[in-house]
């Protein structure tokens, strides 16, 4: 089942001419339901609404936050999943018309629902390794830090990794700076200082992301910088982890010849998911 652009359906009806599919032209949000609401839901829509406007879309009026919550909350009903854990992907797509150059800058959107296994974050204790991606580098800007229908380099990664078994990559920004993962943003930490690459290096403004430098900017146990990574940095650190809203926190357990402890991971991660039972 889809909501496509307002109606439920088995069978949408896509054109051919899809700027989505011709250049890309569309942005998307990848949101977690659970406890019969959408996690940090308003976060999800303010970066959605900032996408569209950083890429020129005319925001049409009924866009709210109650419009959205309520299409997507029924498209959760129709699917059966009222209750369930769930996985929702929002996507909206610039109007067909012209090439480069848009000839209509207005809207539509269709969003899916899967189900998921567990109804709140938890830590995977199976091995999770990683390298580095280098065949192609992040633009260190702000289109970069946005979730766009262009993820060229997270597919071709994605299939690196397969293909030599690792579980997860770590992307290069063309300073060479480590910016991020395939699907997530990256922390590192040593000591009690903790580190995540601050969004002037073209990693994704996630959402994640930004509930643990919230929480982290409450705690007097950990010290936070939003500082560029070298990739030297990754074998001298205690513990690197990856954050995304689907999965919450995932713990790198090697990367190359060292291995990762866990231990500050599973302390956010119960936090993390304590301001999810608390948030709206």
């Amino acid at each position: 089942m889809v909501n496509f652009d307002g109606t439920l359906t088995d069978n949408p009806q896509f054109s051919p001419n899809n700027r989505g599919m011709f250049y890309g032209d569309a942005v998307f949000e990848t949101l977690r339901y659970s406890g019969d609401k959408i996690v940090f839901w308003e976060d999800h829509y303010f970066r959605l609404m900032a996408s569209m406007r950083i890429l020129r879309m005319q925001i049409p009026m009924q866009y709210t936050p109650e419009y959205f919550q309520e299409e997507l909350l029924r498209l959760i009903e129709a699917c059966g999943l009222t209750g369930k854990p769930a996985r929702i992907r929002l996507t909206v797509i610039r109007n067909e018309g012209g090439t480069y150059l848009p000839t209509d800058n207005g809207v539509f959107y269709y969003a899916l629902a899967g189900e998921l296994d567990q109804p709140f974050y938890v830590l995977s204790d199976k091995p999770y390794e990683v390298e580095l991606y280098k065949d192609h580098y992040l633009n260190a800007d702000l289109l970069s830090t946005l979730k766009t229908a262009n993820k060229l380099i997270n597919v071709t990664g994605s299939i690196f990794a397969e293909e030599n078994g690792f579980q997860n990559c770590l992307l290069l920004n063309t300073n060479k700076s480590v910016a991020e993962a395939l699907n997530g943003n990256l922390f590192l930490v040593k000591g009690t200082t903790i580190k995540t690459p601050p969004l002037t290096d073209g990693c994704l403004r996630g959402i994640i992301r930004k509930q643990l430098i919230e929480i982290l900017g409450k705690l007097d146990t950990y010290t936070l910088e939003e500082a560029s990574i070298s990739p030297f940095e990754l074998q001298k650190a205690d513990e690197l982890f990856i954050t995304n809203s689907i999965q919450g926190i995932v713990p790198v357990t090697k990367y190359r010849k060292k291995t990762y402890d866990t231990k500050v991971a599973k302390d956010l991660l119960g936090k993390l998911n304590a301001k999810v039972r608390l948030a709206n």
